[in-house]
């Protein structure tokens, strides 16, 4: 597959996803902007719906960085014992919550070096942060759902998530990275879900028929 040909469908299905959902937001549920920091690094490996049903009580009682700082470890790893990898998700969510109160005096970075030094965050959960946050886009978050179509519409070769976020943002205008991970998390959710099924009639599908054939992994 030439690059130009990736670039062409690529372009066709950022139109579909920025008239369908022309305005990024997550579905996680927070208040506070350290709120969603947490809420993202629960959401690795897990889903929206799930970590909403873990925060709505546990961002009663945390709401700043300064409250996850002081977080009793036992105690807050019980607490999110209902998402997956919640022992090593409550070290990096203490963690980087007491750098960012002692360190940083509460302040979240702007920039992808200082965000991604902070444990448990990555250069996908970096991402979504900025976007979500702080209206930046200097970067594609890949997910599951990213992955999953980005390799169903073969617009990468890789299956790391950071390689294929470089891939797809070589592909892509820039002025449209805001669109995609939003775009194909919701897409992903509420029109063509990861299990095989029957998807040539859905928008993006016929853009590109041979995706109705090619149903990658989403892991």
């Amino acid at each position: 597959m030439s690059r130009e040909e990736r670039k062409i469908r690529a372009k066709k299905i950022v139109a579909y996803l920025k008239k369908a959902y022309p305005e990024p937001k997550s579905e996680l549920a927070y208040k506070t902007q350290f709120q969603f920091v947490v809420a993202v690094m629960l959401s690795a490996q897990c889903t929206d719906k799930k970590v909403n049903e873990c925060t709505n009580i546990l961002f009663k009682k945390y709401k700043t960085a300064k409250d996850f700082a002081g977080a009793n470890r036992a105690v807050f790893t019980k607490e999110i014992s209902s998402i997956p990898f919640f022992r090593n998700k409550a070290k990096a969510i203490i963690g980087t919550a007491k750098i960012v109160q002692e360190k940083l005096k509460g302040r979240i970075p702007k920039t992808d070096a200082e965000l991604t030094q902070l444990p448990g965050i990555g250069y996908k959960t970096a991402h979504v942060i900025f976007g979500e946050l702080f209206d930046i886009w200097e970067g594609i978050a890949t997910d599951t759902h990213v992955k999953r179509f980005a390799k169903r519409f073969d617009l990468t070769d890789n299956t790391d998530l950071t390689k294929i976020s470089k891939d797809l943002e070589t592909l892509i205008s820039k002025k449209d990275w805001r669109f995609v991970n939003n775009g194909f998390v919701l897409y992903g959710r509420y029109v063509c879900p990861a299990r095989p099924h029957n998807c040539t009639k859905h928008p993006l599908t016929k853009l590109w028929p041979q995706a109705a054939t090619r149903w990658p992994k989403a892991k």
